[in-house]
């Protein structure tokens, strides 16, 4: 045993210890993941999040919003950072009452019905959401960063990568300035 370890110089233990320690890092959200892996549905929406990007550069349609359902949204964000996904999710049925037709308002509540595990719901107001919206932009992305993690999570690769597909094709460079 002895000799194994005097094969390795002194200064290679510390390089040793930190490839050790790497190789027990968890995965970054937007990493994918393994065929019929339990996907936790917090990493799923982080993932989908990430997915949207900065926008930087690209078109963006964003609507005026109105005020009581902005309110709604932001208590839904607050809900949702405390873990009450319940909560989120009435604040955000509560908004889609007065505005049923707003793709980032359902988008964000498909998120929501991810993390408490609805997934026929994410899946429905994702599409629902896609097809109302302007189909370019970060939102369009986490349309479809929302069906792409639904795949994942059903073990449909072939989903997962149709879907990965329309996520880059959401990219549109906004006009050129001078």
């Amino acid at each position: 045993m002895s000799r194994r370890l005097a094969a390795f110089p002194p200064h290679a233990a510390p390089i040793l210890l930190a490839l050790a320690l790497a190789a027990c890092a968890s995965a970054p959200a937007d990493a994918p993941v393994a065929r019929g892996t339990e996907i936790p549905a917090e990493r799923m929406v982080a993932s989908i999040r990430a997915a949207a990007g900065d926008g930087e550069g690209e078109l963006a349609v964003q609507p005026l919003r109105d005020p009581q359902v902005e309110d709604l949204r932001q208590q839904a964000a607050r809900l949702e950072t405390q873990r009450d996904y319940a909560g989120a999710a009435d604040a955000l049925d509560r908004a889609l009452r007065i505005v049923d037709d707003d793709p980032a308002l359902l988008q964000e509540r498909a998120e929501v019905a991810l993390l408490l595990g609805d997934y026929a719901t994410a899946d429905r107001l994702a599409r629902r959401a896609y097809a109302l919206g302007a189909q370019v932009g970060p939102l369009c992305r986490r349309h479809w960063a929302t069906l792409e993690q639904l795949r994942l999570s059903e073990g449909d690769a072939d989903g997962a990568a149709s879907a990965r597909e329309q996520i880059d094709g959401c990219k549109v460079a906004g006009p050129v300035r001078y």
